[in-house]
């Protein structure tokens, strides 16, 4: 093993006025802004001057280059000191920092990828480290580069369960390009964190999570310099950083006291204060970062298509959870860019297909769905990957705050979701997803694709590589038709009319599972000289209201909705928003109430009314009514 060199004096002085620095732009930005973590800022100071002008390796006036190192800033509320880490890195301008958290300044209270520095935004709190974890993958796996991953964590947030699962995944993988620190400054936001100082009980929880682990004085650059470099080199493990730290750090009367979180410097005590700090720094010696090497492959993941037609006749049977397996394998074949996550569902989700198809771009995150979704987004940051992770649609609720946080962080990324709805069957309510297109429905860079053959699911995983935001892909378990041909087009926020007449009494909008309940309810009421319109929505959002819109003109006004979903949120309530404004529609919603229970799928379909004879019966009673 190579041998340590300790940095010379002026280095560490140099080091020691930097975080000094950094000090001084937080107080003055949180100050200026009259909000925000001064006293958060100050722990880390330290730990970010270290890191950032001696230990990374990057282009400060490329924040974004592949070869750069990456940062994740996972205790987001001392965004701040990142910012102005950048700004004495010369990136960001100094006078900027004075607009921190202001409406038409992107230095927002917490970070986001507004800024070309911040790969994911980080703020609720637990989710950074499975970020880096999905970035370190990355490196290591997909782009095989030398770049590292570095993630500063609070105490306060290694409370969050989503911490440990990714300390679990990064060792489980090997991850030695990793190094999460963990800045433990005793003190929380209300009360002190539960450990307070207690190092040792973090070293040996790191330790058994298969962590190389160092304890040190957070606030001794040369302690942090060497323990950085250790860190590098070590193999086949990541390395944790417990740093000792006081919160307020260097602030006469707030430093390592209570009750001073989130709240600037009060006015008549700042000038003294920055006035102490300022007789700390002793030298303007500039500190450049160490260049990185070039060697992350150029990577192009625009317009990835299919290498063949979809492979299924009309009247083949087969689940859209099977399609999509079977649509995300051939995916992998036209780009090798193309990764795919599960949560050890991959052989009820199909994705164990891809797996077997591409197993060197295939990652397993076991059952820790939180650390599953962070693990893609961070797979797909600079967009290095187009990453595709699946489980049972209903386990994604689990994983709602960093699916949030997802589109804060303007991610890509595609997320599927099978065993939606009652007609899984026997399984039973805990294994059904009846929210989750409310969910998804409610983020606001969601699409939301809801196939209903397997034609239109590998055409859903096609649209879905391409589409940029978060893409959410809802796949049923039984066997349905293939009711399309292999060349039909689809389009996101292009719906389908798959039944049609001019003699058609009212529209039904069926998706998925249902869109075969109103086929079937169609060919019942054609028996009887009733001919009803049947519309495949394709994409739940964007909904095509100008489809149910002219549908609902031609068929007297009269729509009826069916979905295996709860009311509330899903399909029926997309479909009234899209008719708000037209006068004469009524919508009738035929949706699951109730938390159901275990049964055979036709028996709860009908249970629950949303089968072919319940179709057939509220059609008749349109008119009886």
């Amino acid at each position: 093993m190579a041998s340590y060199h300790k940095p010379d004096e002026k280095t560490l002085q140099g080091l020691k006025d930097t975080a000094n620095k950094l000090r001084i732009h937080s107080i003055k930005a949180t100050c200026a802004s009259n909000s925000g973590h001064p006293t958060s800022c100050c722990s880390a100071a330290e730990i970010m001057s270290v890191l950032f002008f001696h230990t990374m390796k990057y282009k400060p006036s490329d924040p974004r280059n592949p070869n750069n190192d990456r940062f994740i800033m996972s205790k987001g509320h001392a965004a701040p000191i990142l910012y102005a880490a950048w700004a004495e890195a010369g990136y960001v301008k100094e006078a900027d920092l004075l607009n921190l958290r202001k409406f038409d300044c992107d230095l927002e209270g917490h970070p986001t990828p507004k800024l070309a520095f911040v790969d994911v935004a980080t703020g609720s709190l637990g989710q950074g480290l499975g970020a880096a974890c999905g970035m370190a993958y990355t490196g290591k796996h997909f782009d095989k580069a030398s770049y590292r991953v570095y993630c500063l964590l609070g105490d306060g947030e290694s409370s969050e369960g989503s911490v440990w699962e990714a300390m679990a995944f990064a060792s489980f993988y090997n991850l030695d390009n990793l190094v999460a620190i963990f800045d433990v400054n005793r003190l929380g936001q209300s009360e002190p964190a539960p450990l307070q100082h207690d190092t040792e009980v973090y070293r040996k929880r790191c330790e058994a999570f298969g962590w190389n682990t160092y304890v040190v004085d957070g606030h001794d650059v040369e302690e942090l310099c060497k323990a950085l470099w250790q860190a590098k080199q070590v193999k086949e493990k990541p390395t944790a950083i417990v740093a000792k730290t006081f919160k307020g750090k260097g602030l006469k009367g707030i430093e390592n006291a209570e009750n001073w979180h989130g709240k600037p410097i009060p006015k008549d005590r700042v000038e003294a204060l920055l006035a102490d700090l300022q007789s700390l720094i002793q030298t303007n010696k500039p500190l450049s970062p160490e260049q990185p090497a070039e060697d992350a492959p150029p990577v192009d993941i625009s317009n990835i298509v299919m290498p063949s037609p979809p492979a299924f006749k009309i009247g083949d049977k087969m689940a859209t959870r099977r399609a999509y397996g079977l649509a995300l394998a051939k995916l992998g074949e036209a780009s090798g860019r193309v990764v795919a996550l599960d949560g050890d569902t991959k052989n009820s989700t199909f994705s164990d297909i891809f797996k077997k198809a591409h197993p060197d771009r295939y990652i397993e995150c076991f059952i820790a769905e939180q650390n599953m979704v962070s693990v893609a987004i961070g797979c797909a940051t600079r967009d290095r990957t187009v990453s595709f992770a699946s489980t049972f649609a209903a386990f994604f609720s689990r994983a709602y705050d960093h699916i949030r946080m997802a589109a804060i962080s303007q991610s890509n990324v595609n997320l599927a979701g099978s065993h939606c709805g009652v007609s899984i069957g026997e399984d039973g309510p805990s294994q059904m997803a009846l929210e989750d297109l409310a969910m998804f429905r409610a983020i606001p860079t969601c699409t939301v694709f809801y196939p209903s053959d397997a034609v239109s699911t590998e055409k859903a995983v096609e649209l879905a590589a391409n589409t940029k935001g978060i893409c959410f892909i809802r796949t049923s378990r039984p066997d349905t038709a293939v009711i399309y041909s292999p060349g039909e087009k689809f389009e996101v926020g292009h719906a389908k009319v798959v039944r049609k007449s001019d003699s058609d009494k009212v529209t039904v909008i069926g998706a998925g599972v249902t869109l075969h309940e109103a086929l079937a309810a169609a060919d019942e009421l054609a028996k009887e000289g009733v001919h009803i319109r049947v519309i495949d929505p394709f994409t739940i959002k964007p909904l095509d209201a100008e489809t149910i819109v002219s549908s609902a003109r031609a068929t007297g006004g009269r729509i009826i909705t069916v979905e295996d979903h709860y009311r509330e949120g899903g399909l029926g309530e997309a479909v009234c928003a899209a008719v708000a404004e037209e006068p004469g529609v009524v919508v009738q919603r035929l949706a699951v109430t109730g938390v159901p229970r275990s049964g055979k799928p036709t028996e709860l379909l009908d249970y629950h009314g949303i089968s072919a004879k319940c179709i057939v019966a509220a059609v008749r009673s349109t008119f009886a009514n």
